[in-house]
């Protein structure tokens, strides 16, 4: 029968597996016995925007998820500091008559944590937008298109990281007939540059 030391050691291989450095083992031990522990999408919450209204057939688009991480929390960056930490990343499931163009990931900000104080981690925290650079072809159904777009993240705060996780966002995209007239939507959101 397995021991609760070795227990305790497992999960402290798989916080440093998944996640930042491992925190202490007490610090794990405290983690998976408080019920003070939020579920990750009580920490992250995205929601999607669409660039034009309509979307006329032939025309380049974007959608953007606009994310907001809870104060005291980060997620790693598109290009993450180290190979084993997880990547934020976006990945839509297009229906016919969409394609995907490009991704645009902004760029994160360098901070040291408390179980990183020498070396900094590539990070989002406060609120970050990430794009997704789309054209209706002319094969795309006319009317209100559905499809989803999953989001894959791990947040963590300065002890403890959260188990990854994959959001998925229904984007509805109203499209029209080639030459229709559109007007730009959430001009807030997509006045703004993305860099990958």
């Amino acid at each position: 029968m397995r021991s609760r030391g070795t227990i305790v050691c497992c999960a402290l291989f798989f916080t440093f597996a998944v996640g930042h450095f491992a925190p202490s083992a007490n610090s794990v031990a405290a983690a998976q016995s408080s019920t003070d522990v939020p579920a990750p999408a009580a920490v992250v919450k995205p929601r999607a925007f669409v660039s034009l209204s309509p979307v006329p057939r032939g025309r380049e688009f974007q959608v953007a998820i606009a994310v907001d991480i809870a104060h005291g929390y980060h997620m790693n960056s598109h290009h993450p500091t180290d190979q084993y930490l997880i990547a934020t990343t976006l990945t839509p499931k297009l229906p016919t008559g969409f394609v995907l163009l490009d991704t645009l990931y902004p760029p994160g900000h360098v901070e040291k944590f408390s179980f990183s104080p020498d070396k900094g981690l590539d990070v989002y925290s406060g609120s970050v937008t990430l794009k997704l650079r789309l054209i209706a072809h002319n094969d795309a159904p006319i009317g209100a298109v559905t499809f989803p777009v999953t989001l894959r993240y791990q947040a963590c705060n300065d002890t403890t990281c959260l188990p990854p996780v994959k959001v998925p966002l229904d984007v509805r995209v109203d499209v029209a007939a080639a030459g229709s007239a559109t007007h730009a939507a959430h001009p807030e959101i997509f006045a703004t540059p993305s860099t990958k």
